[in-house]
């Protein structure tokens, strides 16, 4: 029994006596001074004992009495909210029954309204469709850039006029009205004024721009190109011909009215297919390689067709001086030198001249046709590349079928313009250098006919001279008797 009591008193007071140990080693450790204990007797410890029990009770006591303030003060709240959320609840039931009493109004007045419009809908739906047309029509305008306050207007007006709960102010149609004569006024107009344009080379700026009605913009002699989608301004990529844009600088005043001036009645619908026409450098450059090479042969063909003429027409010139003064041959002519000749192998036989003056002529006639060949060689063989080309420009536009298809006619494009672009270049270098072949070619014969003609009228006098003839009578002689006076007067 004794021992039971001793078992429950060491677990009752042992940690009390750990934590007065560690108390006081505790103090030990703060004053630097071990602190002596002495053996707990049994009194002592049931002294200790009571007195930690009573110091629970106090501790106990105050726990509780304050957790009963706590409460207090905790219900006080509890009440306190509960009568906010009586008085919430009371509002939101008088509100609940307000709003079913307003909506109860706001549906006899709808209905009110409704019966009072009656065949005033039909006007609101009038006036938004005549506000959506309007202003679909006015965003392609060009005015629209001019006037670009409008669309908001309209806008404002369209989805007023759908909403349908009122009907429209006066001021508001009298500016619909406005703005629809306004787009009427401004079509015959010809004005200009400032506004934000899109240069290729220094990006937006403010300038000065001219409306020509409803047609096309125009700034500094070009055209400009209008994007309904962003409202903006742009200088169009390429401009067209000189010939439409000629009147283009009169528009600042300088010149009176009336002027001609080539406007797009489809407001740049014509004018980008006008623009996208290739001009001649570009149809030229749409024949490659093949297109330049036929250029660069009709070009050397030129230049020997010029070099040509003039030769002959100088050489005709002198011939014709020659037989006119056959008496005093020159060596600067063909006739000269064959005149020359026949004075130095005139005391020879008949046989013996002939030979000679052949000689002259087999050096001379084909003198007047050199570069002839050249000339005939290119007006055959230019069309012969101009096929070529156009077999080329076949074979690549069936390379694009292959890889893509036929969906989309521009990826054959290239080859069909090469195929036909080198055809037009081809017959059109090879036309004109034939022509010019057979005329240099009949000049040539014309000089080579009088040439013939001179050297058998020559010999012809020589057959039937007298024995003691001398070189200059017979060159008289034979002036005399020549019969090609027909051929200098037409070569002159």
């Amino acid at each position: 029994m004794i021992r039971r009591l001793l078992t429950i008193t060491l677990i009752v007071l042992a940690p009390l006596l750990l934590s007065k140990a560690a108390i006081a080693e505790t103090t030990a450790n703060h004053n630097g001074q071990p602190v002596q204990t002495q053996p707990l007797t049994m009194e002592a410890l049931l002294q200790q004992l009571q007195q930690g029990m009573q110091n629970d009770r106090q501790l106990n006591q105050q726990r509780l009495l304050q957790f009963r303030n706590d409460r207090a003060l905790q219900q006080e709240k509890l009440r306190l909210l509960q009568q906010e959320v009586t008085a919430v609840e009371k509002q939101g039931r008088t509100l609940e029954a307000e709003f079913d009493q307003n909506s109860q109004q706001l549906a006899t007045l709808n209905d009110t309204l409704s019966l009072k419009l009656g065949a005033m809908k039909a006007l609101f739906g009038s006036l938004q469709q005549v506000a959506n047309e309007t202003r679909a029509d006015f965003a392609d305008s060009l005015t629209q850039a001019q006037f670009p306050e409008r669309d908001g207007f309209l806008k404002a007006f369209s989805e007023k006029m759908g909403s349908a709960t009122r009907l429209p102010d006066l001021h508001e149609l009298e500016r619909l009205w406005f703005e629809l004569q306004r787009e009427m006024v401004e079509s015959g107009k010809v004005v200009r004024f400032d506004t934000t344009v899109n240069l290729p080379d220094s990006g937006q700026s403010v300038e000065s721009v001219t409306r020509i009605g409803l047609f096309n913009l125009v700034h500094n002699g070009s055209y400009l190109a209008y994007a309904p989608e962003t409202g903006q301004l742009m200088t169009l990529p390429r401009q067209p011909d000189d010939r439409y844009l000629d009147k283009l600088s009169s528009l600042d005043g300088a010149q009176p009215l009336p002027l001609n001036i080539a406007i797009d009645p489809t407001r740049g619908q014509l004018l980008t297919m006008l623009v996208d026409v290739p001009g001649l450098v570009d149809r030229i450059g749409q024949g490659g390689a093949i297109g330049y090479g036929i250029l660069a042969l009709g070009l050397l063909a030129l230049i020997i067709s010029l070099e040509r003429f003039v030769s002959f027409f100088w050489l005709g010139r002198k011939v014709n001086w020659q037989l006119r003064h056959r008496e005093t041959p020159v060596a600067d002519n063909p006739l000269g030198r064959l005149l020359l000749g026949f004075s130095r192998y005139g005391q020879h036989s008949a046989e013996a001249l002939e030979l000679g003056l052949s000689e002259i002529l087999t050096y001379e006639i084909p003198a007047l046709n050199r570069r002839l060949v050249l000339l005939k060689t290119i007006a055959v063989i230019t069309p012969l590349m101009g096929l070529l080309g156009t077999v080329t420009g076949m074979i690549i536009t069936f390379q694009a079928i292959t890889l893509f298809g036929t969906g989309d006619p521009r990826l054959m494009a290239g080859g069909i313009s090469q195929a036909l672009v080198t055809t037009v270049l081809g017959l059109t270098v090879a036309i004109p250098t034939m022509l010019l072949h057979a005329l240099v070619s009949g000049r040539a014969k014309a000089l080579a006919q009088i040439m013939e003609e001179q050297a058998a009228s020559l010999i012809t006098g020589v057959s039937d001279r007298p024995v003691s003839a001398t070189g200059e009578s017979l060159v008289k002689r034979a002036g005399n008797e020549q019969p090609s006076r027909r051929y200098s007067e037409e070569f002159a």
